[in-house]
């Protein structure tokens, strides 16, 4: 069997697309006939190295966040083919309607809707099939498809605040270096014309600046092909385990990134294993998927490390902290949670807290970073500036004298 994109008109003219197996083109335009379509377009689908049929890209998190919602939205008042065909229909963007409806045909076509997400695997999440798989199983999809809204709409609020919070020191700082290279690169040589006329030696700092200032006005070039070098040698290495493994530990040392690196993935596996509670998945196939998806090689691991004390028997709080990463109000939230057998709402809750720990310090932590860029900033233009006027001042002293 292959895999064909169609693009087919019903029977009210309406534009249908999607994706079929048949063992060849015809016997495509034939079925689709049998359905009272008529095919516009039938081709083959594009077909993955290991032989998944994908029609589009990944999708972003923001697109898989509202097609989340908007299906939660329609499965709890329609049928699930419905659902998908309206927001396939209505879809603005070309790769999300291509995906939605190539789903849509599948569901049509009698699979459940997480063997269907399966087949685009590079946008649904294993995570987030497993989830959809648990909720048709039990008969919760709607109500598993409202809490993974929620899941993917916090996320995004997380990612957003986190992005908003570095996005004007990160500007600050790439203006501040290029007000002092443009300094360094174009004033400087224009003065120290100036100064070569004095016959005079000049005083060691201006020497200096003048050294930097002739580097970086006839070296750019290399020194741009060293630091490309350098970044490609650098992306080699991490690629190396061990190195990879050492340099996330040097990360998570750190004084502010490391805590936001572990407050964030804290709150994140706190809200994941909560809706994994609720949604009656087993926490430790919930975990041992999560775990893939963790970036840093430090927290993956202890990650893993939690299946392993799970699958032994143990529970997730006394997982949680022979992990170490985790804070201490995690910890006793979900010994709380187990002991009173509540333990996806006090998951919540403290997800909850982590996230507005999360928010309080990134904010704290911005304030106190963008004052210090301005003061570093004044400081390197401050020593051009006094490089500049000291052989200035010398020579009126001695033209005073």
């Amino acid at each position: 069997m292959a895999a064909f994109e169609y693009s087919a008109l019903d029977v009210q003219g309406r534009s249908r697309e999607g994706v079929l197996d048949a063992p060849s083109a015809g016997e495509a335009r034939r079925l689709l006939e049998r359905r009272r379509l008529v095919p516009v377009r039938v081709e083959p689908a594009t077909v993955q190295g290991d032989g998944t049929k994908l029609l589009s890209g990944r999708f972003g998190a923001r697109d898989l966040t509202l097609l989340t919602r908007q299906l939660a939205t329609l499965v709890a008042v329609a049928p699930l083919e419905e659902a998908l065909r309206t927001i396939g229909g209505q879809s603005e963007r070309a790769p999300v309607r291509r995906v939605v409806m190539a789903t849509h045909a599948r569901v049509v076509e009698g699979f459940r809707l997480s063997d269907a997400m399966a087949r685009e695997p590079r946008a649904f999440p294993p995570l987030y099939r497993a989830m959809v798989a648990a909720g048709e199983g039990t008969g919760a999809l709607p109500q598993i498809l409202e809490r993974l809204a929620d899941l993917h709409e916090r996320e995004q609020q997380v990612r957003g605040k986190l992005v908003s919070a570095l996005v004007y020191p990160a500007a600050l700082a790439v203006t501040a270096v290029l007000v002092v290279i443009a300094l360094m690169m174009f004033v400087v040589p224009k003065v120290v014309e100036q100064f070569e006329s004095m016959g005079r030696e000049l005083p060691l700092l201006t020497r200096i600046v003048i050294g930097v200032s002739d580097a970086l006005a006839t070296g750019w070039l290399p020194m741009l092909a060293l630091l490309a070098t350098a970044a490609f040698a650098a992306a080699r290495l991490l690629r190396r385990p061990a190195v990879r493994r050492r340099v996330d530990a040097a990360l998570l040392r750190l004084p502010v990134l490391g805590r936001i690196l572990r407050d964030v993935h804290a709150a994140r596996m706190a809200r994941t294993l909560a809706t994994m509670s609720e949604s009656g998945l087993p926490l430790i196939e919930g975990l041992a998927i999560t775990a893939r998806t963790v970036g840093n090689t430090v927290l993956r691991e202890a990650t893993e490390s939690m299946v392993e004390v799970i699958r032994e028997g143990g529970s997730l709080s006394r997982a949680m902290k022979r992990a170490a990463v985790f804070p201490p109000t995690l910890l006793y939230m979900a010994t709380s949670g187990e002991d009173s057998g509540r333990l996806a709402p006090m998951l919540d809750r403290a997800a909850d807290y982590l996230e507005r720990e999360f928010n309080t310090f990134t904010t704290a932590a911005m304030s106190l970073l963008e004052p210090l860029i301005i003061i570093v900033l004044g400081a390197a233009v401050a020593v051009i500036v006094l490089a500049i006027l000291l052989p200035i001042l010398q020579f009126n002293a001695l033209v005073a004298g």
